[in-house]
């Protein structure tokens, strides 16, 4: 009794300096944040790599709430290429959709911060947004033009009192105010058939909810392209949908990336998905990479044993087996995390380094990234990631 009131209870004494702390911190950043905007070069770099859309470098996102600092992101660093599509993939909690969400800085501020890092977009001209630092009337004009979400639930996600018409009308109109209303209505009929939707006149005129999951999520698709965007971010957008309609999506996506030269950032936890679709795949496990490289080295080639377990857990057709694989224990408490790999009590292969800290970004070969220490070498170190601690903001 006294263990467990040890780990979940807090006192009232603790809960006030939680919250001033959180009051303090969240000032500090909004300020800092808010004279950012006044200086270009603050949120103006230089990509690594001008193949690529967008980079993360060691991003941290912090959520401040009432029972501590939950690091939902805490450093990792990965790339989505020109013309291709990433998988994110990991379970619930992982820190997936708050990446894309940082990314569109669609995080619920002041409680959710980016506190650390860089998330560079690629402008095309040499140079490249830091979306960390960049003014939302800049992101209002990079949003649904230059880069664009499908979310998971496009029931939530569109207005049940507008028509249908007007919810895609709104994405054009915002980015090309001199259209005119003519040209609009035809651009979103355009996109209403680019998307698969036969009666698209007669959709034009309806609500949301007279059409059925997979028109609504077809919908929410041609918002997104309304624009023709570089980056297409795609966050379970076949999760409420059935398999056949699944299946429709998912190649719609991949004809549409093909026919507008966009890249797509797909963030799932079906790996049959990531696996029939993407280019590259990112592993993702307690806020951290930990693993990235092809779609060929992750499924055919998994190195670390959190990517093991998750192979060895799906079903495979063909195969009968008594029960599926699950991966022993539980993800650590985010408000605490331990200073050594987040894995490592649940993992069954450990070995002698593992007791030491957080181990490093390890090449093993030119596409293939893990974090694990049975890989360990020196010269292939690539780096530690790099978190931030919030007492120090």
């Amino acid at each position: 009794m006294s263990e467990n009131k040890h780990t979940s209870y807090i006192s009232g004494k603790e809960s006030r300096r939680i919250t001033k702390f959180n009051r303090k911190v969240t000032k500090k950043l909004e300020s800092e944040r808010a004279n950012a905007n006044k200086d270009p070069q603050l949120y103006t770099t230089k990509m690594k790599d001008e193949n690529n859309v967008v980079e993360f470098d060691n991003v941290c996102t912090f959520f401040f709430t009432e029972v501590g600092t939950v690091k939902a992101v805490d450093g990792i660093s990965f790339e989505v290429p020109k013309n291709s599509t990433v998988g994110v993939v990991g379970e619930s909690g992982c820190g997936k959709s708050v990446t894309s969400l940082s990314l569109m800085q669609l995080l619920q501020r002041p409680t959710g911060q980016v506190v650390g890092g860089e998330i560079r977009f690629n402008k095309g001209d040499g140079t490249a947004y830091n979306i960390v630092n960049t003014p939302n009337s800049i992101m209002e004009q990079i949003r649904g033009n230059k880069m664009s979400m499908i979310f998971q639930e496009p029931m939530t996600s569109l207005n049940p009192v507008f028509r249908i018409g007007d919810q895609v009308d709104e994405a054009i109109i915002l980015h090309n105010p001199d259209m005119s209303e003519e040209d609009v209505k035809a651009r979103t009929l355009e996109l209403l058939d680019m998307v698969g939707i036969a009666n698209k006149e007669g959709v034009y005129s309806m609500y949301p909810h007279e059409l059925s999951g997979g028109m609504r999520q077809r919908v929410m698709i041609a918002i997104a392209l309304a624009c023709r965007p570089e980056l297409i971010i795609a966050d379970e957008p076949t999760t409420a949908l059935d398999v056949t309609i699944q299946a429709q999506i998912l190649d719609l996506l991949e004809n549409l990336k093909k026919k507008i030269g966009s890249s797509i950032m797909l963030i799932t936890h079906d790996l049959g998905v990531v696996a029939g679709m993407a280019d590259y795949v990112v592993v993702m496990y307690a806020g951290r990479v930990i693993e990235k490289g092809t779609a060929d080295d992750i499924f055919h080639h998994p190195a670390h044993p959190y990517t093991i377990g998750l192979m060895k857990s799906k079903p495979v057709v063909g195969k009968k087996v008594e029960e599926l694989y699950n991966i022993p224990g539980s993800v650590p408490n985010p408000v605490n995390m331990p200073n050594y790999c987040y894995f490592r009590d649940r993992c069954e292969m450990q070995c002698d380094m593992c007791s030491g800290k957080y181990p490093p970004s390890i090449k093993i070969s030119d596409t293939h990234v893990v974090s694990c220490y049975r890989f360990y070498d020196e010269k292939n170190v690539i780096e530690y990631p790099k978190t931030v601690n919030p007492e120090e903001l």
